[in-house]
């Protein structure tokens, strides 16, 4: 037979190799999904979407089955998904994974020019959503998830969806730091007659001012400090004195005294002062939670499982949510779709991918009777399975609700807590000297000079401080795609004295990146024919030799035959050629290697060897001997031990590698080295290191992007910003430093104030100098070292 070979060329909508050209338009396309979406955008006048940038569009290459999205035509689903609906309207949010660039936020937005149902379209692209207005008596939510996943943006739906809607942003902290700034500015304005000293004769607009202050204080007392009362009541209802705690009682002394004075026309009391501690606090908590406000940092198995699944029965297959399957139930498990729920195959061969459950990276072939476990990916064809266990009962949601191996957490405060206590007794002992001095003396001075004290050696500028420096940190932290749950996290992870890596993933960037070949030398022609076949299989191994093997022209293959988990064999340009297992190519099993291999025979001769191995991260070298001086390191992989050697080179001696390792395994290792005395970073980024990322002091996920699916975590880093781990530890270490410095200086203007007030002279003058300019110095200080500091480790 002749041998032809074709011209690899690209798509024009995506960009990708064609492996089967399309020809439209005078256009070359790689499949029926990018040649659809051109005509679309095209018959729409849309076709300026290509300028934005070169080939910008997302390949389609699976086809969506026409009743993928019927289970948006079920009421009680719609409900679940649907922001606001009326007679004409309906509004919608969908998460849409797929969004990279600035081409994708145009084309979203246009999608009203796709189809007239849709009103407007509006994307929020750091959070990868779009919200959607449509007209649902043109357009269904089910045909509007069909139009996204046309184009290439398949809607992310997820049985978390059909959870109760959580609630969006707290704006309640929003409202009162506005009321608190509000009030504060126009005290302040309110009481210049107070610093200026207005003569008597004035006196009747001086006590307008006075009474103007004590309504604008009110708002600021009654509604804006409740921040601060709850926080320091949940305390003291568990027998512990935070730092909220002496800011509330400078907040009622200060307010107490002040409405004394003003009703008894003695003074004009310090509302400033009071009104000012109230906004500087709010102000350095509402910049604290903007950092991270939008992140997931709770996960359960309903954010990776789909909203509905297909239940075979005799009459007719239907659509139903997962909540409705039960035991004994048959579903049929499509390409590419998670298995939801415990099974045993019932029909069909079934190629599994775990590496998401359980870190193994090769995929698990089954057969007909054999159990597959939820949480897997059928990667090849269409499977049916007979459900043993409910979806609450599966293997994968055991390894969330695993109730006894909880983490212990101990009853450890910030220091900050453990520095107010102390701050609290020095301040309630200098409160005490001067009414016990002022009684011996001057009873007359006794009220003023106690009341004094605590109003202006309050600990808010120790709060102050930490409060700003936390949230800069955070932004920092935030702008170098490292994201944190909290800004108690920043002290766990300086507290951190033992790093654990996950390797599938998180040391590595994917899969049999690295391919060695070993064996005959490969001619051009056989190198065209192995490629030829290679790019018959799905397998990832076979389209790691395909990509290895770099050809630009390939063979037609006669025929071919695939047997799932196992190997390839085909005819191409009449050579009949092997591509698989030992056991599949040789017929025999004699290899003890534990490395991943592909074998290589061409009519019956084995030719060679292909071997994988993972592709470690560039950075990870250098990153692991800048941690190897501070910290113990272990690896744990769920992988086999096919890399051990290499890790050990990599690592050195008195560093944990332990391979093979379950889910359940890695929480049991984190939880050991905590019995040891250690404190324990975690780091992974699959679910089978969910578990272990809960166990350990600080859970870091990696992520290829940060908006995408993690497991439950403590922080959130984008993977391609592991290289700068080291020096997010280093910033974590010197939050503390900048934040006791802050605090010194806070404690000079302390005792400038405490001077007058242990006198009885402080003045509401004096009290208004001090209060501003010690948070204003805090907060230059704090925002300028902490800014320092994050470009002396090269931090953007």
């Amino acid at each position: 037979m002749a041998k032809t070979a074709q011209q690899t060329l690209s798509c024009y909508h995506c960009g990708d190799e064609c492996n089967t050209i399309i020809k439209a338009h005078e256009k070359n396309f790689c499949c029926e999904g990018c040649r659809s979406v051109y005509e679309i955008l095209n018959k729409n006048g849309m076709c300026d979407y290509y300028e934005i940038s070169n080939n910008p569009g997302l390949s389609q290459r699976i086809k969506v089955r026409e009743d993928k999205f019927a289970f948006l035509d079920e009421e009680n689903i719609q409900a679940s998904l649907i922001n606001f609906r009326d007679d004409e309207q309906t509004h919608v949010t969908f998460y849409l994974p797929q969004m990279h660039c600035s081409s994708c936020l145009w084309l979203l937005e246009n999608l009203y020019r796709l189809n007239d149902g849709v009103i407007t379209s509006k994307v929020n692209f750091p959070r990868k959503e779009a919200d959607i207005i449509f007209d649902h008596n043109k357009v269904s939510l089910r045909k509007v998830a069909e139009l996204l996943t046309s184009i290439g943006y398949e809607p992310y739906i997820s049985l978390n969806n059909l959870k109760k809607k959580t609630t969006s942003y707290d704006r309640s902290k929003l409202f009162k730091l506005g009321v608190a700034g509000f009030c504060f500015a126009n005290i302040m304005l309110l009481s210049f007659p107070e610093y200026l000293g207005i003569d008597t004769k004035e006196q009747g607009l001086v006590n307008i001012f006075r009474y103007l202050n004590l309504i604008l204080s009110l708002p600021v007392f009654f509604y804006s400090a409740t921040e601060f009362y709850s926080s320091a009541w949940s305390g003291l209802k568990h027998r512990f004195l935070n730092i909220d705690a002496p800011i509330v009682l400078e907040i009622l002394i200060a307010f107490g005294r002040s409405v004394y004075e003003v009703l008894s026309g003695t003074g004009g009391g310090y509302f400033d002062s009071m009104a000012g501690i109230v906004f500087f606090m709010l102000v350095g908590r509402v910049l604290q939670d903007k950092v991270y406000r939008q992140l997931s940092f709770e996960r359960d198995y309903t954010s990776y499982f789909p909203v509905a699944v297909t239940l075979v029965k005799e009459e007719k297959d239907e659509i139903v949510t997962l909540p409705d399957i039960k035991l004994d139930d048959t579903l049929l498990i499509h390409s590419q779709e998670l298995i939801p729920a415990d099974g045993i195959i019932t029909k069909g061969k079934a190629l599994i991918d775990y590496s998401f459950v359980t870190g193994e990276s090769l995929p698990v072939a089954k057969e007909m009777g054999e159990i597959v476990y939820a949480g897997g990916k059928q990667v090849e064809g269409n499977i049916e399975i007979l459900v043993i266990k409910e979806v609450a009962q599966s293997y994968l949601t055991k390894l969330w609700n695993k109730e006894e191996k909880q983490r212990v957490v101990e009853n450890e405060r910030s220091f900050v807590h453990m520095m107010a206590r102390y701050f609290t007794v020095i301040l309630f002992s200098i409160a005490i000297a001067a009414a016990i001095y002022w009684q011996i003396n001057d009873p007359s001075k006794t009220w003023n000079a106690v009341t004094a004290v605590l109003i202006v050696a309050c600990p808010c500028a120790l709060l102050l401080s930490n409060t700003f420096t936390n949230g800069n940190v955070l932004r920092i932290l935030g702008r170098n795609e490292f994201y944190l749950r909290n800004a108690q996290t920043i002290e766990d992870i300086a507290a951190v004295d033992h790093i654990v890596f996950d390797k599938t993933g998180t040391l590595t960037t994917g899969r049999y990146n690295d391919v060695d070949y070993n064996g005959q030398t490969l001619s051009s022609d056989l190198k065209k024919k192995i490629a030829s076949l290679a790019a018959q299989s799905t397998h990832p191994m076979s389209k790691a030799i395909l990509k290895w093997l770099d050809v630009s022209q390939r063979y037609t293959v006669q025929g071919f035959k695939e047997k799932a988990g196992k190997g390839i064999e085909g005819i191409v340009a009449e050579d009949v050629i092997s591509l698989g297992s030992e056991l599949f190519v040789t017929g025999n099993r004699h290899s003890k290697n534990n490395q991943s291999s592909v074998y290589l025979s061409v009519e019956g001769e084995l030719i060679g060897v292909f071997t994988f191995r993972n592709h470690y991260r560039d950075e990870i070298p250098v990153l692991l001997r800048k941690l190897q001086k501070n910290y113990s390191i272990s690896v744990l992989s769920g992988d086999n031990d096919g890399e051990k050697n290499y890790l050990e080179r990599l690592l050195g001696k008195g560093h944990q590698l332990l391979f093979n390792k379950s889910p359940e395994a890695k929480l049991y290792a984190i939880e050991a080295l905590q019995q040891q005395g250690k404190k324990v970073m975690m780091i992974g980024d699959g679910l089978n290191d969910a578990g272990a990322l809960k166990q350990a002091d600080v859970g870091i996920a990696i992520s290829e992007e940060s908006n995408s699916f993690t497991p439950a975590s403590d922080a959130i880093l984008k993977a391609d910003k592991l290289k700068y781990l080291y020096s997010f530890i280093k910033a974590c270490k010197a939050n503390k430093k900048v934040v006791l410095f802050a605090f010194v200086i806070s404690v000079l203007y302390n005792i400038v104030g405490l001077s007058f007030a242990v006198q009885g002279t402080l003045s509401p003058l004096i009290a208004a100098i001090l209060m501003p300019a010690s948070s204003l110095s805090i907060l230059l200080i704090t925002f300028g070292m902490s800014n320092f500091l994050a470009n002396r480790l090269r931090l953007k």
